[in-house]
């Protein structure tokens, strides 16, 4: 009885009359045709499971070599931090410009800095507030205390390519990222290095760095 290219035994020599595939040419008397032997996976790359090819992986440039030259380095994650400090000069033009409430606030004679780390998908700066039961993660509450400051006056938002977008959702007094007011809910980038003034003295200064 001959057997098919799929390992059936079957009855005829010309198709298999188990599952109809051609008998394999060749075959003398219907004899037992060879099975062909099952194909051998590709290799995979050890680090990023693509297929392999050449000495270095197309997709993480490891090394199959084993030298470690085209080893990839993967980044540690950015730790993003925002450091509040009062700020005099931006006070006085506060206090200069008559702004509201300006006579009323006092620019506080020490005031250390203090740091908030940004994490999660959005970061609310403001104060705290019993009556609506809101704690911002950017709480500057104090003491001592920038009254001009709304309890939910901007908010952070993260973006998946690791930047910040910075939004007044329409504070009291408003808000300026390096000197220029932002519009209410009109989102502005923001970065390292980047000053955000809000209040009657307030500065938030971002910054980033290996956690």
């Amino acid at each position: 009885m001959a057997t098919c290219p799929q390992g059936h035994a079957s009855g005829a020599d010309d198709y298999c009359d188990v599952c109809g595939a051609r008998m394999s040419a060749g075959t003398p008397g219907g004899g037992p045709a060879s099975v062909p032997a099952p194909e051998t996976p590709p290799a995979e790359c050890p680090v990023c499971r693509a297929p392999r090819a050449g000495q270095f992986c197309e997709v993480c440039g490891h090394d199959y070599a084993g030298t470690g030259a085209n080893t990839p380095s993967f980044p540690t994650q950015v730790r993003w931090e925002a450091v509040a400090a009062a700020d005099h000069a931006y006070y006085q033009r506060v206090v200069g410009a008559g702004g509201p409430d300006a006579g009323a606030v006092s620019f506080p004679p020490y005031c250390p800095e203090r740091s908030f780390a940004l994490e999660g998908e959005q970061v609310r700066i403001g104060r705290r507030s019993r009556a609506r039961n809101l704690t911002p993660e950017i709480d500057l509450t104090g003491p001592p205390e920038d009254t001009g400051i709304s309890h939910l006056h901007a908010v952070l938002l993260a973006q998946p390519d690791g930047t910040w977008l910075l939004v007044d959702p329409g504070s009291a007094n408003g808000t300026q990222v390096n000197g220029r007011p932002i519009g209410v809910n009109v989102p502005v980038p923001v970065g390292a290095g980047d000053r955000i003034h809000l209040g009657a003295w307030t500065v938030l200064t971002l910054r980033e760095g290996a956690p």
